[in-house]
């Protein structure tokens, strides 16, 4: 099962181990059970502290739970954690043995001030990249509340539960078999939904702050570098981040970003969040802004910031760095049929359309990319773009053709997502050509068709946008507005790229910086 490098790692991590561990598998006659039973063992002969027993009791099988040595287990694999999820499992392994696990204490404090009584599951693919940080998170929350257990499962080792619950996208979470949430989620933004009193906390919290000299808004790329920049300067810096990371964190690979041969998005991301951390910054996650009063209209001449929960914050000078998301359809059913057939991300959610058939909509550089990669998992694949030819690189083109399960329709103008009330069934199409309208039958649609600017809570405000909703701005990274300055994705910068963000980013702050200096604030 596991390979001797992989063994040698783990045997060293296990030397970390605080008290004695008990993996207790429940296992039934299929060959999965025997390859859950293969790790267990495996592991368990790595370490005199880990102990393979195979009398679990848990009703869904095959699956195993990790345990300190005389309790119940609470953590639980229905699966193999192998790929993405070999990390959640070492951190089991570690933090259920009373390991220090790496969060704030304040973070730590709210999860053993929840007092929970739940079951929670969460449905995962191993190819998928934002699965991860949701089992992790659960897992924690589990071996700090003693009447809550979290498992994990690998939706290939269940389809018929997959398929019974519908299930289209992952991460997709469950607590008492109630659908809570699917898709992304950090450990704070999950502590959040669960501990009911948080946001009348923070925003108390948030009031209570002097004035900033600059106010970062977005924990992107741009928005981390400017807050560095910023900090490095010794003035007082804050950053807003509704998610740190950004869009970085739904990355797959990045082999772009200079003297950064290749990386993984929440790598990326991760790495990024502990360089502003190297510094005093004063980072504000989770928070959401919905209104921004420039300098030139506030009595005391600040820039003054309104976020979602009511709180008002103040600074000298603010940067509105927050990036772009997915273009959607917007045709009849895209909504309704979200993460039941609709999805954004191909490799999270690819694998759960294993042998069937799906549509691509988008003949870009990310359309060609996830068709070529859906190819290898699905039955069939149909791309659908809305010009007369494909705009990818020419060297993705020749890789789509080749492949003998792919279709390519161009000239199309998608209609509406059909579907029988559960799930996708089908795409309408029109063609743009002769006006006829057409129908394919598949089981998911996945949309990748560019970006939208994050910029929908600045359409009231003074701040001026194009009519694409792009922030606009000078070669200073100025906008209209006194104090305001803007950079990244979100801004009328072209050439939509990380590298380009970064850059954007360190500019703004040093236009901050000089505005701050030349205005004698």
């Amino acid at each position: 099962m596991l390979d001797q490098n992989i063994k040698t790692q783990l045997k060293a991590y296990l030397e970390r181990l605080e008290s004695p561990i008990e993996l207790v598998a429940a296992l039934d006659e299929s060959d999965k059970a025997a390859q859950i039973k293969e790790l267990v063992t495996e592991i368990a002969e790595l370490s005199d502290k880990v102990t393979a027993r195979f009398d679990g009791n848990n009703t869904r099988r095959p699956s195993f739970g990790v345990a300190k040595a005389g309790e119940q287990p609470r953590v639980f694999f229905a699966g193999l954690p192998m790929g993405h999820e070999f990390t959640s499992l070492i951190l089991a392994l570690l933090q259920v043995s009373g390991y220090a696990p790496k969060v704030s204490d304040e973070v730590l404090n709210q999860i053993k001030g929840l007092n929970l009584k739940a079951d929670f599951d969460v449905f995962v693919s191993l190819s998928c990249h934002n699965c991860p940080d949701v089992v992790q998170a659960l897992n924690l929350i589990a071996i700090y509340n003693p009447n809550t257990t979290a498992t994990m499962i690998d939706g290939s080792f269940f389809q018929d539960e997959v398929e019974q619950r519908k299930i289209m996208a992952v991460p997709m979470v469950f607590q008492d078999n109630e659908h809570i949430g699917q898709g992304r989620m950090t450990l704070e933004e999950i502590v959040a939904k669960l501990d009911t009193n948080s946001a009348e906390k923070d925003a108390a919290a948030l009031n209570a702050k002097d004035a900033f000299d600059v106010l970062v808004i977005g924990g992107g790329p741009a928005g981390a570098t400017a807050a560095i920049y910023a900090a490095r300067k010794g003035i007082n810096t804050g950053i807003v981040a509704e998610r740190f990371g950004g869009q970085v964190m739904d990355t797959m690979d990045i082999e772009n970003f200079t003297s950064v041969q290749k990386t993984q998005g929440p790598k990326f991301a991760a790495e990024m969040e502990a360089h502003v951390r190297e510094y005093d910054v004063d980072i504000m996650n989770l928070q959401r802004v919905s209104k921004i009063t420039g300098a030139n209209q506030t009595a005391n001449g600040l820039v003054e910031v309104e976020l979602e929960n009511g709180a008002k914050l103040e600074s000298k000078t603010v940067i509105l760095s927050t990036g772009a998301r997915w273009r959607e359809m917007n045709v009849p059913g895209e909504q309704e049929y979200r993460t039941r057939g609709v999805a954004y991300c191909p490799h999270c959610d690819g694998p759960l359309f294993k042998g069937k058939r799906v549509a691509v909509i988008g003949g870009g550089n990310s359309g060609v990319e996830a068709a070529i990669d859906l190819a290898g998992i699905v039955e069939h694949v149909t791309l659908v773009e809305f010009d007369t030819k494909l705009r990818a690189d020419q060297v993705l083109q020749n890789k789509l053709h080749s492949l003998p399960n792919t279709t390519v329709i161009m000239n199309a103008l998608s209609t509406e997502v059909l579907g029988d009330g559960s799930q996708v069934t089908g795409l309408k199409y029109k063609d743009r050509a002769t006006d006829e309208e057409h129908v394919v039958e598949l089981a998911g649609i996945f949309v990748q068709i560019g970006l939208l600017p994050n910029t929908d809570f600045l359409k009231d405000s003074e701040l001026e946008l194009t009519n694409r909703g792009e922030i606009i701005v000078n070669d200073r990274n100025e906008t209209n507005v006194k104090g305001v300055f803007a950079a990244g994705d979100c801004t009328t910068v072209p050439y939509k790229q990380i590298i380009i963000a970064t850059g954007e980013g360190a500019k703004a702050s040093l236009s901050a910086f000089d505005y701050i200096i030349r205005s004698g604030q």
